[in-house]
This record gives C-alpha cells, structure tokens and sequence, in this order.
C-alpha cells in the first residue's frame, strides 16, 4: 500500500502554500500533475512553480490527461462516470511508477470545498492511505482580497454553484451567498436590482481583477471583463459573492 497526500495549494500564488504543504512537497516520491483546458502548460506550469519553489532535488513527476466530462446521461451521472475516468488516469500514472510510497496531487484551493479528489481517491484499488493537507480556499482569497468578512453578524451564509442558481434561484433565507464554478455568470438569472456582488478572477495571482458594486451597475463590466482575461490568459478561475439587499 502506497500513501496518497491531497494538497491544498491555494489559488495559484506560491505564497499560499503552508509549511505543512511544504513538507508534503519534499516528502512525496512521486507527484501527479494534470493537464487540463485550453492553456495546459500554464496550469501545469504553476503547479511545477510551486514545486520548484519548495523543494531543492524536485521528486519525479508524472502528468496526465484530464478526461473530458460527458453530460449527455445528466449532470450526476455524467460527474460520477468523469471521476471514474479520472481515477483510471491516477491509476495508471502511479502504477507506471511502481516504488512510489508517498504520491501527492496538489489541488487548487482546498480538497474540502467544491473538489472531488477526495472521492476520486476513494475509487482507488488498491485503496491507498489518504492524508490532506489543507490550503486556502478561493472564498477565502476573495474576501481577503475585498477586504471583507464572508458573513453578516451572527448570521449564516451559504456556498452554491452557478448551476444551481441557474436551476433554482436565490437560496432563501439566506443573505449572502458565494457562487463557485460558474462560467455561465449565473448572476444574470436573478433580478439585479436586488444584490451587490463582489467578483473577482485569479485572487491571490499577480493577475488578480476584482470588481464590486451593485450587481445591476456591475454585470455587463464583469461580463466584458471576464470574457476578455479568459482570452488572454486561455483560462480562467473566478468566484462571486452576493448579497441581498433589504427591501
């Protein structure tokens, strides 16, 4: 049985690595590294960064092909049938590397919120022993960035997807709500006049765009904004947070 570290990187500036990930780093044998979307050496590329910067004889690395998603059978069929996919991909990767004993991925924000390596690793056979090593969370990197705290005193908020704002609408009763893996800029099926959102892409990058505002003033400057860096990047990672207005 071979050990499996999950960690958590942050949002892609090398600073956001914790020492305990630092030491992960330099423990692992053998580090797996995907290739995925239209610009693959540039997210390839951070995580070789990260790698360099930690470590002074770099373990050896093994990268791979991440699948494409079908979502012909449904939205959860076609998720559960991708990371079945993807565990095959780490499959293959760590047995062509048979005296690898401590293998890591390292895994962009947090392997807890809104990331599927955990249950990725959990199809694993043989299964291996998993360890995570916590990182900051997008949401975390936006309202740093913001400068602002994530939650209303003493009150709750909630994490969504832009899908299920798209499906379902606002999520009542809440009074903020931070909108994750949303590249159809679902904000725009709500009524804006309602909201103010603070948007932002690449936070805690070098490249970092953040805007604010009332939604209904903001939106077409997110949407030109956003189309624009995902051209000149050939990728792009952004997160949102809502917050309803008091009638």
């Amino acid at each position: 049985m071979y050990d499996l570290t999950l960690i958590g990187i942050g949002t892609g500036n090398p600073d956001h690595l914790t020492f305990q990930g630092a030491q992960a780093i330099r423990a692992a044998d053998l580090i797996l590294i995907p290739r995925k979307g239209e610009n693959k050496a540039d997210l390839a590329g951070l995580r070789e960064d990260i790698i360099a910067k930690v470590t002074d004889t770099p373990p050896v690395i093994s990268y791979f092909d991440v699948p494409k998603r079908r979502a012909e059978d449904g939205y959860l069929r076609g998720v559960d049938e991708w990371h079945d996919a993807i565990a095959l991909c780490w499959q293959e990767a760590i047995s062509a590397h048979p005296n690898a004993q401590k293998v890591a991925l390292l895994i962009w924000g947090d392997p807890s919120l809104y990331d599927s390596s955990l249950r990725i690793a959990a199809r694993l056979d043989p299964h291996p022993s998993v360890q995570v090593v916590p990182g900051i969370t997008a949401l975390q990197a936006l309202t740093a960035a913001h400068a602002i705290p994530i939650n209303d005193l003493g009150a709750p908020y909630v994490v969504t997807t832009g899908r299920r704002i798209r499906d379902e609408g606002w999520p009542d009763p809440a009074s903020k709500v931070a909108v994750m893996l949303d590249g159809e800029c679902s904000f725009q099926s709500l009524r804006m006049e309602d909201y103010d959102i603070w948007w932002g892409a690449y936070v805690g990058m070098k490249e970092e765009i953040l805007i604010k505002g009332p939604l209904a003033d903001v939106a077409q400057d997110i949407l030109n904004t956003r189309a624009r860096a995902r051209s000149d990047h050939g990728w792009i990672m952004d997160i949102y947070l809502l917050k309803k207005r008091i009638a």
